[in-house]
């Protein structure tokens, strides 16, 4: 074939030492122009993007219009459908049963027989020779209408096919669809069948709506992002794992668009890559999902999960993309949009559909009543002399005209050809009576047809609500709608490397494994490294890296941790005075190096901790014997001072040189309690104030957490924990507090009361009988509550349980005292009696004001004495001002020994 193309070849200029090369536009001309606008078009229209009108792209209209031709109630082989099909559609067989596995794995249209795949696990569909379908009753009741549908010839003119199906149900939203066109792509997620339902009638009833996608696959997703499913919009989707035991996992749902088999090969790919860490993974799916993924000993579940949304596709992201075909052009706007289309077309075709009805019951009415004018008036008798047809016809005519004057429209011919084609048998045995009372009825139902187009909305809405009813039951939402918290992946990878470093040399890296060990590491890990010239950088793990000689400090780097507080004393240059600091490193440019020494590059580091909850120690500074110092030795309190930023100067320690820094008595920590939230909304623990506030934490406090099926445990608060979903208490633990419940005992068949403590803390128990049919009532934590407990006999007057006289606290293995044998309907707490409990030890946060103290020691030194660490903070401060009074008076004397600790 001759081309009859145009090309513009670049040009290549070259020279000794260069060359470069002209690029030029080159225009696509003749026949390419025209083929490939005509293929885009093609591929756009005909193949790849659904139509609004029906949702369906047009393999599927074909396939669904192929059905109904050959739809008898029975099942057809996939094969024969396919086969008739290709009538219809110009392509191959390969692609018509994909597209009807398709369909039918959405469990909506088809009604399906034998091996049709598994969308949980991904294995394929049996040979369509082997598989049968029919169309569902909601296809029949919903596709098709042949009244109202618009055909058109097939691509060969043989056949006629629909240029769209009468779909009165918004089907594109309820499936969803996929495709990729030439320059333009599509993806509408699927969306629950009820929930459109309602929304369509929220839409007809004037008010708002919004939906968001439901997966068959179930899992739990994060609709924030979703952006009505325009371009832009953002889905993510977790698969459901929960806490079998302490060593096993178990994943019950999947994310929409995996398979249990590449799930678990993304599980175990993680694993090997020391992302994560499992024993071993069993798939167990059947019906349901369910993966078994077994850790080895001392592995958080809690991190674990965590570590699977981070590292595996237990979490994906959908980016959603609404492209339709409207007026035979793409069209991309939202799933509401969609929906208020969809719904105004399902309209239309009602409205459509009741003109039809109330036309055909007119002109059975019309026919009706001339039938019985011309029985009941014996006219056929005027036409038995009369020898030509068209005599017939016009004595008929002539007969009718007395008795025609009620009918709605005038007596055509057609109308008088019909009358000629009555039987004698059915003259015979005409009944005025039931011929009077089927024309009222007619009436009767042309009145109700008017009075839906009147009422045209009210009829859709009950339209609506009639399929809800029909069709909805087992539909409900699958997939669970949550916002996600986000995971830090640095928080929860496995440590799968180990650290060192050789501070000789300057060097820190995961293959030194001759040199001194750290701490184990991660791969995305960062490296944060101190030196003694007082000096700081992060770097990010690696094999061997250079940090600088002098190395003192090294460990992981956690971004945003204001717990860990560094402790330095540092000689600023070569003859300077000495600070010390207390400083936090929350955030920096990783590979810049930071100088907490005050830009002196002859600073040296003379006193270094890294503390990772806020300890503050005390150190005794030794002072060289030089001229006339009388202060060699004295201690000091690294709590006396504030935690501030890294780039602080710091506080005056002495301004003569230090001999030595010795470590003298460990202290506590400095940093006050905790406040700790729990998120509703994303089911977690958090400290940035969101959600309920638990309390103010300590290190040893606890939080108290019990379901509806009877377990509980008190356990270290750790905003990695997952809660499951039928937790029913989550508060602050105290240990003398009494937990109270009322339980059914499955094992005797009778209602129990007990109270109990928990003795043993970070240990989850069962304190109700293990009998499947055991069931927790009621529980309640505060000291002494109340209880109204209703019968589900009326006769029964309720009563009222008054728990601390009722039982004495027990352990908690203990079955309780036997409340009744009655079935109890409902059990409401009541007020709690008054109780005085007792008051906590509060612990304030005091801040030295470190420019006050300097203004009134007028830059004096003081002796920092020994203390007592039973001692408040606030009592420490009294006692140093109490000493710098004392000191100002004392030292007026002598200027030459004036030192001074404070800046």
């Amino acid at each position: 074939m001759e081309e009859n193309n145009n090309y513009e070849h670049d040009e290549e200029l070259t020279n000794e030492n260069h060359q470069e090369t002209t690029e030029t536009i080159t225009k696509v001309t003749g026949m390419y122009k025209e083929w490939f606008l005509d293929y885009a078009s093609y591929v756009i229209l005909e193949r790849a993007v659904p139509s609004i009108e029906d949702g369906f792209k047009p393999v599927q209209r074909r396939i669904m219009h192929s059905m109904k031709d050959l739809d008898d109630g029975r099942y057809n082989k996939v094969a024969n459908i396919v086969g008739h099909t290709m009538q219809y559609h110009p392509h191959g067989d390969a692609s018509i049963a994909d597209a009807m596995v398709q369909m039918g794995q959405k469990e909506l249209l088809i009604d399906m027989q034998g091996n049709w795949g598994n969308i949980l696990t991904g294995d394929r569909a049996a040979a369509s020779r082997y598989i049968e379908a029919r169309l569902s009753k909601f296809a029949l009741d919903v596709v098709f209408n042949a009244k109202t549908t618009e055909w058109q010839a097939s691509y060969d003119g043989r056949k006629k096919e629909p240029v769209n199906l009468p779909v009165k149900f918004p089907l594109l939203l309820a499936q969803g669809a996929e495709g990729i066109a030439v320059g333009l792509s599509t993806k509408i997620l699927p969306h629950n069948f009820n929930e459109l339902i309602d929304a369509s009638i929220k839409y007809l009833k004037g008010r708002s709506f919004s939906i968001v996608p439901d997966f068959l696959t179930g899992g739990i997703a994060d609709f924030t992002n979703y952006n009505d499913g325009k371009r832009g919009g953002k889905v993510r989707v977790r698969a459901k794992i929960s806490q079998l035991d302490k060593k096993t996992l178990v994943i019950t749902e999947i994310p929409f668009g995996t398979t249990t088999t590449s799930l678990i090969d993304s599980i175990l790919k993680a694993n090997e890559k020391g992302k994560i860490k499992i024993k071993k993974i069993e798939d167990n799916t059947a019906a349901n999902v369910e993966i078994l993924v077994h850790l080895p000993p001392n592995v958080s579940p809690d991190k674990t999960i965590d570590a699977l949304y981070a590292f595996t596709n237990c979490e994906n992201s959908i980016s959603p993309l609404s492209c339709i075909i409207e007026d035979n052009k793409p069209v991309f706007i939202g799933v509401s949009e969609v929906l208020k289309k969809s719904t105004d077309f399902t309209v239309e075709l009602l409205k459509q559909e009741l003109e039809i009805q109330l036309n055909e019951l007119e002109e059975q009415w019309h026919f009706s009543s001339l039938e019985r004018i011309f029985i009941e008036n014996r006219i056929y008798r005027d036409i038995e002399e009369v020898e030509t047809w068209e005599g017939v016809i016009e004595a008929i005519d002539i007969g009718l005209k007395p008795h025609t004057k009620h009918l709605k429209r005038e007596v055509t011919e057609e109308d008088i050809v019909r009358l000629t084609e009555i039987r004698i048998k059915k003259i015979s045995k005409f009944d005025i009576d039931k011929a009077k009372q089927f024309i009222e009825s007619l009436e009767e139902k042309i009145a109700e047809v008017k009075n839906h187009l009147d009422n045209l909305i009210e009829f859709a809405i009950d339209y609506f609500k009639d399929l809800k009813s029909k069709y909805g039951k087992g539909k409900e939402r699958k997939t669970e709608i949550r916002i996600f918290d986000d995971i830090v992946a640095t928080k929860v990878v496995m440590r799968n490397s180990k650290l060192y470093v050789n501070r000789e040399e300057g060097f820190i890296g995961t293959s030194l494994k001759k040199d001194e060990f750290v701490a184990d590491c991660a791969d995305i890990d960062d490296i944060i490294v101190f030196r003694d010239n007082g000096t700081m950088m992060v770097t990010k793990v690696d094999s061997k890296t250079f940090v600088g000689k002098g190395i003192i400090h090294v460990a992981v780097f956690k971004k945003k941790d204001k717990r860990t507080v560094y402790n330095m004393i540092y000689k600023d240059g070569a003859k300077g005075p000495s600070y010390m600091k207390r400083f936090n490193v929350t955030s920096v440019t990783r590979d810049k190096e930071y100088n907490l020494a005050n830009d002196n590059p002859k600073s040296k580091v003379l006193y270094f901790t890294a503390n990772p909850n806020g300890e503050a120690e005390v150190v005794t500074i030794l002072l060289r014997s030089v001229g006339s110092v009388k202060k060699l030795k004295w201690d000091i309190d690294f709590a006396d001072l504030a935690v501030k930023g890294r780039g602080v100067r710091g506080n005056l320690v002495s301004k003569h040189s230090i001999k030595k820094v010795e470590f003298k008595e460990a202290g506590a920590s400095t940093l006050k309690p905790r406040k700790i939230w729990f998120d509703d909304a994303v089911q977690r623990l958090n400290v940035d104030g969101r959600g309920d506030l638990l309390g103010e934490f300590k290190a040893e406090d606890k939080i108290l957490i019990a379901t509806q099926s009877g377990k509980i445990k008190a356990v270290t608060p750790d905003l990695a924990t997952h809660f499951e979903n039928d937790m029913i208490v989550l508060e602050k633990w105290k240990s003398k507090k009494p937990i109270s419940a009322i339980y059914f005992d499955g094992n005797k068949e009778r209602y129990y009361v007990k109270r109990f403590l928990i003795e043993s803390t970070d240990k989850e128990e069962v304190f109700i009988s293990d009998h499947e049919k055991s069931k927790l009532e009621i529980i309640a934590t505060d000291y002494r509550p109340m209880a109204e407990v209703i019968f589900s006999k009326r006769s029964l007057d309720k009563i009222e349980v008054n728990f601390e006289d009722f039982i004495a606290i027990k352990g908690i293995k203990a079955l309780g005292n036997q409340l009744t044998t009655d079935k109890i309907r409902t059990v409401n707490l009541l007020e709690s009696l008054p109780y005085a409990e007792p008051e906590e030890e509060k612990v304030e946060d005091i801040e030295v004001n470190e420019e006050e103290v300097v203004e009134e020691t007028l830059g004096l030194d003081i002796e920092v004495k020994e203390k007592s660490f039973e001692e408040t903070k606030e009592d420490k401060v009294k006692k140093a001002l109490q000493n710098i009074i004392k000191k100002k008076k004392e030292l007026k004397e002598d200027d030459d020994s004036q030192q001074s600790l404070f800046e």
